[in-house]
């Protein structure tokens, strides 16, 4: 079984998060920008040939899982097979019985990726993954698959709602996608205010108590469960004015929907890159989007995680 560093504590984790970050840097993340543009156009060119679409199936989904593939080096053969194993692995208990062959399957094929990028580097993830050395120190095999895996899944599914969510908030209340086109300054604070509102991860991964605790008031027991809601945190009336209504304009909005502190998530900065570029696009190519349904009948998840599994909309005002 492999050790995720979402489960790991100091030092394990302080260690491998320090190897990892000297390869997953800022530079390469806003490298991507350029191809992740050239991504999001090729998307809004095809769903353009419709009158509607489900936004999730034609959008949402194709393209963070394009980018976190060109971002580790995965061939475009292989795109179809990680799209459906990420599907299963990210849909939990509703698909438990695939778990066992989708994961031998991945975490073979990742092995695999491994072992051609250590034989020929290239420009990618992978391979600056594999070339880390600091102090004579390294990322094991195992460490890299189970890296790998964690991005492919984390890094994909989550930025699916994260952009899911967002066009639907957007939507749901015309004049919210009114103001934004017309104040597209306030994209970044508006992105923030998606996580905070309906946070792609609505709860943590359990988590035991290795020590007795009072936190809040309430006593922690040693050897305790414990799973924290995301979702419920980050409408915490004490700590965000008007908590239960979507502001864009949010000037302090310290959500935790990447998590906090030690185990903040290492994808944050490429999540709202890829949030921006999709936002941005959507709204300029379809001025004029509309939802296809009532509201209350798109289809929605909220689980682990947070997000629209079906979004149909109307394909109004194209500007070609």
């Amino acid at each position: 079984m492999l050790r995720m560093m979402m489960f790991l504590d100091p030092p394990d984790h302080t260690r491998l998060r320090r190897l990892v970050s000297s390869a997953f840097t800022a530079r390469r993340v806003e490298a991507l920008r350029p191809r992740i543009e050239q991504i999001t156009a090729g998307l809004l060119e095809a769903m353009a040939a419709h009158k509607t679409v489900d936004l999730i199936e034609t959008f949402a989904y194709p393209l963070p899982l394009q980018v976190i593939c060109e971002l580790l080096g995965v061939p475009a053969e292989d795109r179809v097979e990680f799209r459906e194993w990420s599907a299963v692995v990210a849909a939990g208990p509703a698909r438990h019985h695939e778990m066992p062959e989708v994961l031998a399957s991945v975490l073979a094929r990742i092995r695999a990726l491994l072992a051609d990028r250590a034989a020929q580097p290239g420009d990618d993830l992978l391979s600056a993954l594999l070339a880390v050395r600091e102090d004579g120190d390294r990322l094991s095999e195992d460490e890299l698959t189970s890296m790998v895996f964690m991005l492919l899944v984390a890094g994909h599914e989550t930025t699916v709602n994260l952009i899911g969510n967002g066009t639907f908030l957007l939507l749901e209340e015309r004049g919210r996608w009114s103001r934004l086109r017309a104040e597209p300054e306030l994209l970044p604070a508006a992105v923030e205010e998606f996580i905070r509102y309906e946070p792609p991860v609505a709860r943590t991964t359990q988590r035991t108590a290795t020590t007795a605790i009072e936190l809040g008031g309430q006593s922690i027991p040693a050897g305790s469960r414990v799973v924290v809601s995301l979702a419920e945190a980050n409408r915490d009336g004490a700590r965000f004015a008007h908590a239960g209504e979507v502001r864009l304009d949010r000037a302090q909005n310290p959500h935790l929907g990447f998590g906090h502190g030690l185990h903040y998530c290492l994808g944050a900065p490429l999540a709202r890159l890829q949030a921006q570029i999709a936002f941005t696009a959507l709204m300029t190519r379809f001025p004029r989007l509309e939802l296809d349904v009532p509201a209350d009948q798109v289809g929605r998840r909220s689980d682990f995680q947070r997000g629209v599994t079906r979004l149909p909309v109307r394909l109004l005002g194209s500007d070609h």
